[in-house]
């Protein structure tokens, strides 16, 4: 399976403990969304009763480190897959150090952060687009430095909704290796579908597309073709966004 590999002359060993704990680090992220979900209703009851503008400020701030901990995880998950794929893809006659190869990775992937990441972040995007919106229907007037925040939220949003595109509906991560459903025209990690349609299949339901939204009730391997154009792109965006920083 792809959990194994056999090295040269050795017994086979096992990534199922390693595939386990990945599986675990990705349902943090969903612990992560709900509390920046929760942060932003508590900013908008703040707007909403006229609290503070300090006390919406430190909810801003609780989402950046909500934002912070989401940008490590995804790290994290990145250099432990990326690890193990070279593992397998090499094949060496000696054990590795795992952990070791893995903290480089890692290490070597925070090097490259910045602010302006967190501040693209989708939900903190939202976040704050959500908070203008409130003291606009209620009537306060954003301040000098307000409105300059704001302008630079209207300069994030586009660029997350253009980003938008370009995550799995599965992985909630940016795509790899696209592929695109031909009846829905969804795209997605394409190991990641081949996983949702061998599970679903395997539990005897119907495979759906994962899209929120979407009707598609019957999503099939001979539906999906590589998405050459959407990989580009997301290449393109990649290499512009790492010239920036």
């Amino acid at each position: 399976t792809g959990s194994l590999i056999r090295m040269s002359g050795r017994p086979l060993i096992s990534f199922s403990g390693v595939d386990a704990c990945l599986s675990s680090l990705k349902t943090c992220k969903t612990y992560i969304n709900t509390g920046m979900d929760v942060t932003t209703n508590v900013a908008l009851d703040l707007v909403e009763n006229h609290s503070d503008q300090e006390e919406i400020k430190t909810m801003n701030e609780v989402m950046l480190e909500y934002a912070v901990m989401n940008r490590e995880l995804s790290h994290y998950v990145q250099a432990v897959e990326d690890t193990v794929k070279q593992i397998k893809h090499d094949k060496p006659e000696i054990v590795p150090d795992l952990r070791h190869l893995v903290m480089e990775r890692f290490r070597n992937l925070e090097s490259k952060n910045c602010n302006a990441d967190l501040q693209r972040n989708e939900k903190v995007v939202l976040f704050k687009e959500q908070i203008k919106h409130m003291k606009a229907q209620i009537g306060i007037q954003p301040d000098a430095e307000e409105e300059s925040t704001l302008e630079q939220v209207d300069e994030d949003l586009a660029v997350t909704q253009s980003q938008r595109k370009f995550i799995c509906p599965i992985t909630q991560e940016e795509m790899k290796k696209p592929v695109r459903n031909k009846v829905c025209g969804h795209s997605y990690e394409e190991e990641a579908i081949l996983e949702h349609i061998r599970r679903r299949q395997q539990h005897k339901k119907k495979v759906t597309c994962p899209q929120v939204g979407c009707s598609n009730r019957k999503v099939r391997k001979a539906d999906l073709v590589f998405d050459e154009v959407l990989k580009r792109t997301i290449d393109i965006w990649s290499k512009q966004t790492q010239s920036t920083q």
